[in-house]
């Protein structure tokens, strides 16, 4: 394979040099836009408390788009030597070709400025395991002898656009998570970040709140089915804005109507203001088709301002881009990955990311590690009688218009009484409209402080602090 260090050039030269190459075999006429990425990313894995794999992969990723005699096709390859590029220009062509007319068709991104968000840190970039590792071990042993499993990863990325428009930009990022779980007999603690430095992932702040989770969780009991006021933590609320940004800020479902969203109406809580901003940590300054990104309020005070766009939905919805053009856009929509839910006001003392003194409301008993932080701990302390919930997963969409989900509790469910964690529940499924839980009159109360947490893939992520929220319907418990 033929990459960037071996011919010499730039992610920019050779987004130029792909548009070049389409003007010579399809003529002047043709529009292409080119984005080239090189990713650089690494991970080092552990389980039963032992590092068990280190891994590291640098790719380049050319993409292509054409549109040609009204016709519109993409490819897409990794070879970026003369011969890889015309290979891909020449099939990205043929495929065109044999397209159906695309009258759709919203153009290219004229010219405009991109500005970096100045966001990378060389000491992430170029990470060496043994950076990784020394989280890992501070993982492991704040667990205190519980078993541990999990991840470290960085991850740098640097990319160029350019288009037959005239369109060029160029960026570089830089992304850090840690993902882990402590685990006793019978219960599963997990402690998670995301961030744009390493040097701000801590593996034993994160270790500690793991272990505690999991000790508070031990020997839960089972409650009926229900609507429970809940305390979520921000493990949980990144659920709620991953869900919200897929099906509902989504510019294309709302085009076809199949998206909750009402720009201008209240449909939110006064407390909840969402914005997705990309320019805050972890994405490129701009999206793949060449248009600036910065932070898009999708939510303010409660009234949905926005959806996010991409050129085609925009153009369908008679608006501009907001930047989010992404692989498989055309299938699954613009989608705002990198959703942040503004917390109440500065970070409380003694709280915010990673731990913390518990603070009121932990209670001194056997579950008193149930409540990690001073932000949750002030929201559990107002709660005369509800659940406080660590953690969503296996969430599955039931109705994608009112966003109607269903999904499972995991890592740690507790009942509260008088503001006090007084024993482990089992887990729980939910139906739950998301929208509707987060409606107005709903939110009782929000964390000073959101905490980033990772998506799936690198380059995303959902940052929200701890909800206190009127109810949530839990339709089934342990036994069915």
């Amino acid at each position: 394979m033929t990459g960037l260090r071996e011919t010499g050039a730039t992610e920019l030269d050779v987004a130029a040099r792909v548009v070049e190459l389409v003007h010579e075999v399809a003529g002047p006429t043709a529009e292409a836009e080119v984005t080239v990425v090189r990713h650089d990313l690494a991970l080092t894995r552990f389980a039963n408390s032992f590092i068990h794999q280190n891994v590291a992969e640098s790719q380049v990723t050319v993409r292509l788009r054409v549109h040609v005699d009204g016709r519109t096709a993409a490819g897409g390859g990794s070879l970026v030597d003369p011969d890889g590029l015309r290979a891909l220009v020449g099939r990205t062509l043929a495929a065109a070709r044999l397209c159906p007319p695309d009258p759709a068709w919203p153009g290219l991104t004229p010219p405009s400025a991109v500005r970096s968000n100045g966001l990378l840190d060389e000491a992430t970039a170029y990470a060496e395991p043994a950076a990784r590792a020394e989280r890992v071990r501070a993982f492991v042993d704040a667990v205190g002898g519980l078993e541990a499993a999990g991840y470290c990863r960085t991850s740098y990325r640097s990319g160029a656009f350019a288009n037959s428009a005239g369109q060029a930009a160029q960026g570089r990022t830089t992304e850090a998570a840690m993902d882990g779980i402590a685990r006793t007999a019978g219960a599963d603690g997990v402690a998670r970040l995301c961030a744009g430095r390493l040097d701000e992932v801590d593996g034993s702040v994160l270790g500690v709140r793991a272990a505690a989770k999991a000790r508070a969780a031990a020997d839960p009991v089972e409650l009926p089915p229900g609507r429970y006021e809940v305390v979520l933590e921000p493990a949980a609320v990144a659920d709620l804005l991953q869900n919200l940004a897929w099906y509902g800020f989504n510019g294309k479902r709302h085009v076809e109507g199949q998206s909750f969203a009402r720009p201008g109406t209240a449909q939110f809580d006064p407390a909840v203001t969402l914005v997705d901003d990309p320019t805050y940590g972890g994405a490129m300054p701009f999206d793949l088709e060449g248009t600036p990104r910065a932070a898009l309020t999708l939510v303010e005070a409660g009234t949905t301002r926005a959806v996010a766009h991409d050129r085609r939905s925009a153009a369908g919805a008679g608006t501009a881009s907001t930047g989010h053009g992404a692989p498989g856009g055309a299938t699954f929509g613009p989608i705002p990955r990198n959703l942040r839910m503004a917390g109440a006001g500065p970070a409380t003392a003694g709280g915010g990311p990673g731990g913390g003194a518990a603070g009121p409301g932990s209670g001194g008993g056997p579950v008193a590690g149930a409540v990690a932080d001073a932000d949750t701990a002030a929201l559990v302390a107002p709660m005369a009688r509800g659940l406080l919930v660590s953690d969503f997963w296996y969430t599955r969409v039931l109705d994608p218009k009112s966003l109607v989900i269903t999904g499972l509790t995991r890592n740690g469910v507790w009942l509260v009484e008088d503001g006090v964690p007084v024993r482990a529940v089992r887990n729980f499924r939910f139906t739950e409209a998301y929208p509707r839980a987060l409606g107005p009159g709903a939110v009782l109360g929000l964390g000073r402080r959101p905490v980033r947490q990772p998506d799936r893939l690198d380059g995303g992520w959902w940052e929200g602090p701890p909800l206190r929220l009127a109810s949530w319907n839990f339709t089934g418990g342990a036994s069915g």
